[in-house]
């Protein structure tokens, strides 16, 4: 140890010699330089004696220099010169070797007046040099290199050795004891940290070093004198470290030095390792890291170190978490834990804010993160000591942290005048815990009603404190409203316990966040700005768009999940629950199309019609049915209802007013989508004819069946009545239907002088009869046979005379003349 410590000292005094030689040779070669310079302009000056113009007649002319010079009138020097007299400086007494003088070219530059420098293109710069090149320009005397600074230091080296293994020498023949020992261990340092402050003041740098050094032998002294030679107790060895750290901050302070700031952090985080027997007191312990901190707190109200608050910072962070994690079991003390995890949560807040205030100067990015991250790790700390022995106060935690930044956010904006980004970051905090302690206090649907009201909360006072960041946390908040509310509805709607139909938590909760949003649009309407925070934009009508839409959709979703619950458990029928699921879309459709879609904008007509449309097919595709299962299945029980029955004349009601609402949003390119040879008017017709058919044999059904007697098992007999009269319905009714249908086409056509709908009734007619003669006429009675074909007779007689009464506008596609209108309104 004592041969470390002298090797150690022997070294930096080599390196303060060394430094020292270098900087007396640079002054050296200064001294000479200067003393050339005034030469050679001493030089200068007397050569150029004044001399006064003469006026010449003729300016090609030459003027010659007189013989006989007559004394001029003497002109002023330079005011160069004349302002600055040239002090003589003696000469050095060590022979220099000779150097060449400077031109005289550059000595008259610096006798020029100053002349503003022209702007100098860019030049390249040059190539970098080797460390040799660099080396023989620095020392391009080798030999004055070698014999003036090479060989002391050699000799010092050799001399440091020579003492080195005279002091091992000396400590294995047990000359010096183990208190010398320290001792010329205390004294090594102090004879560095002696000529540290020697050159405090010219060389800083290098008089860090030593101080640097100097600190880390007296910890390095003590620490074996305490745990080799056992030459003090654990209690005064502890307390010459915390002397020794204090001595270290107060010099780091003086000297105004951050790297010594920082070695004394790092030797007062050590300290208690360094005198550590492992009894594991964790109060002595976080005490003195407490008191360290508060240390480091009073240096950085004096200086803005971030550097040294980060270091005291991470190592204290590392060491409670450490222990936190090690101490973790039945009996650990947690109370303690959360006690120091509050002083420390405190004294980094005010670490990192000290200086701030005292100087009213700008966070940086690293004093943000420091408290935020001190923040929710104190928070975590709180959490994880909380619900091992205080679970049910976890909440209240949250809302106390929350509560105490949103206060801290109060005093420094509104006492200090402080920094609106550290503002922001400290009311973001306080929205982050405000919202956390819901969920963690409550259970159920209660987080959601607090979320949705918060949202609200929060966008009016984003609107009446001017506070952008309350804008975002709304609708962070309104997020996780929405995602809680699909968990409420998972929970309640299918758990085990029977809703009440309307007055249930599911529904209420729903409509509560439904307010939200409707409270959050009203807000907006006041509003059209364009804000940001940290360069996040927040766009009020982008916002209130999605707003919209999410409200929308928010109130068809509530209204249709309850009523498919209600329904489903309160009626028998599965295709009544489909069809009041059908009848509550399309009533909703019709709504949303006469609120927001019609007479506005052109986009939303057309998104109208599209939706209209979508509704329209889908229901005679998949949904026009439901009535007609039903009533199959009503014919064959005695216990089923025909609710689905009734309730298809409702949907009947609801499909014709959206072709309604269609056509009256497309008023103006109805009858040119048809007139265009397209497949539009073919779908049309298709559409038309499938759902007067499925409505043909649902009545045929209701009109001619009773229901069967129930038994158990259903027999081919049993259904038999009813594949007989739905083939009737098809045989018989069916030519007629679409006789009926294809005769109305084609009067419309002609009407509306639209070809492609006369076109599509002629083949819709020629279908008929071709399904009459090939299909209808075999197996079917004579009753119907009768029917089908005189109806169908008729009706093709009457499109005969229709085509023959009004020949020229079908054929020739102009208006009839007046007699032929006239007869025809008579006919009518």
């Amino acid at each position: 140890m004592e041969i470390v410590l002298l090797i150690a000292l022997i070294i930096i005094v080599i390196a303060s010699i060394n430094s020292l030689s270098r900087k007396i040779d640079k002054l050296h070669e200064s001294l000479f330089e200067m003393n050339r310079r005034i030469d050679a302009l001493k030089r200068r000056t007397e050569q150029d004696a004044p001399v006064t113009p003469t006026a010449t007649s003729a300016p090609s002319a030459a003027t010659p220099w007189p013989k006989d010079p007559t004394p001029a009138q003497p002109i002023a020097p330079p005011p160069t010169i004349a302002e600055r007299p040239v002090v003589p400086v003696p000469q050095p007494v060590a022979p220099t070797p000779p150097k060449p003088v400077e031109p005289l070219e550059r000595v008259a530059a610096i006798q020029a007046p100053p002349v503003a420098p022209k702007p100098q293109p860019k030049v390249a710069l040059p190539p970098q040099k080797s460390w040799w090149e660099n080396f023989k320009e620095q020392n391009p005397d080798l030999e004055k290199f070698i014999g003036e600074n090479l060989i002391n230091k050699i000799g010092i080296l050799i001399l440091v050795l020579g003492i080195s293994y005279f002091v091992k020498f000396a400590i294995d023949k047990d000359w010096i004891n183990e208190p010398a020992r320290v001792g010329i261990g205390i004294l090594a340092g102090g004879i560095v940290m002696l000529v540290a402050h020697k050159l405090r003041i010219n060389y800083k740098a290098f008089s860090s070093v030593l101080v640097a050094g100097a600190i880390s032998i007296f910890y390095f002294t003590i620490t074996v004198a305490f745990h080799d030679y056992q030459l003090f107790s654990q209690t005064v060895a502890f307390i010459i470290m915390v002397a020794i750290t204090a001595f270290s901050a107060f010099i780091s302070v003086n000297y105004d030095r951050k790297e010594l700031a920082a070695l004394s952090l790092i030797g007062g985080f050590a300290a208690p390792f360094m005198v550590s027997t492992g009894s594991g007191n964790y109060i002595v312990l976080f005490t003195y890291i407490a008191i360290l901190n508060i240390g480091i707190l009073s240096i950085a109200y004096y200086k803005k170190w971030s550097l040294i608050n980060a270091m005291a910072y991470v190592f204290t962070i590392i060491l409670y978490w450490a222990w936190l994690l090690d101490v973790d079991g039945k009996d650990a003390p947690y109370d303690g834990a959360l006690i120091f995890g509050l002083v420390f949560y405190l004294i980094f807040i005010v670490m990192n804010i000290v200086n701030n205030i005292r100087n009213k100067s700008a966070f940086t990015n690293m004093e943000l993160a420091i408290l935020v991250s001190n923040t929710f790790l104190f928070y975590a700390a709180g959490m994880y000591a909380l619900d091992s022995f205080m679970p049910q106060y976890k909440g209240l935690f949250t809302l106390l942290l929350g509560f105490f930044n949103f206060c801290f956010a109060w005093l420094l904006f509104k006492k200090l005048a402080m920094d609106q980004k550290i503002i922001y970051v400290l009311i973001g905090l306080t929205l982050t815990f405000v919202t956390l302690t819901i969920p963690i206090q409550f259970e159920g649907n209660y987080i959601t009603l607090f979320w949705a009201a918060e949202a609200v909360l929060l966008m009016w006072l984003a609107q009446k404190s001017g506070i952008q960041t309350f804008r975002f946390g709304s609708g962070i908040v309104h997020s996780l409203m929405l995602i809680s509310l699909m968990i409420d509805w998972t929970n309640l709607y299918y758990g085990n316990n029977l809703l009440t139909a309307l007055l249930n938590p599911a529904f209420l909760t729903g409509l509560f966040a439904i307010a939200s949003c409707i409270g959050v649009l009203l807000l907006l309407k006041k509003d059209s700005g364009v804000y940001a925070v940290y360069g996040i934009p927040f766009n009020v009508k982008n916002y209130s768009s999605v707003a919209k839409i999410i409200t929308i959709l928010l109130v068809y979703i509530v209204g249709s999940i309850e009523l498919n619950y209600q329904t489903t458990n309160y009626l028998e029928s599965s295709y009544a629950v489909f069809s009041f699921a059908v009848l509550y879309h399309l009533v909703f459709t019709i709504i949303f199309i006469k609120v927001y879609c019609k007479g506005k904008e052109p986009k939303a007509e057309q998104f109208g019609s599209v939706l209209g449309i979508i509704n329209v097919v889908t229901f005679i595709l998949f949904f026009s049915r439901l009535a007609y299962y039903e009533v199959q299945y009503y014919l064959l029980s005695q216990t089923a209802t025909m609710l689905a029955y009734w309730l298809h004349f409702a949907l009947l009601a609801a499909v014709a007013y959206t072709v309604v609402l269609i056509y009256q949003l497309n008023r103006d390119k109805a009858p040119a989508l048809f007139r265009n040879k397209g497949i539009l008017p073919w779908i049309a017709v298709f559409l038309l004819v499938y759902f007067a058919s499925s409505e043909l044999v649902l009545h045929w059904l209701v009109i001619s069946l009773n229901p069967v007697p129930n038994d158990d098992v259903l027999t081919i007999a049993e259904w038999e009545p009813i594949y007989t009269m739905c083939n009737q319905a098809i045989k018989t009714g069916f030519p007629v239907l679409w006789g009926v249908i294809a005769c109305g086409l084609l009067l419309i056509g002609i009407k509306k002088q639209i070809k492609n709908i006369r076109i599509t009734a002629l083949v819709l007619l020629g279908l008929t009869i071709l399904k009459l003669f090939v299909y209808d006429i075999r197996n079917v009675s004579e009753t119907g046979k009768i029917i089908a074909f005189i109806l169908l007779g008729v009706l093709i007689l009457v499109i005969s005379f229709v085509y023959q009464k009004l020949k020229l506008l079908v054929i020739e596609g102009k208006p009839a003349d007046t007699n032929d209108e006239n007869s025809l309104k008579n006919e009518n």
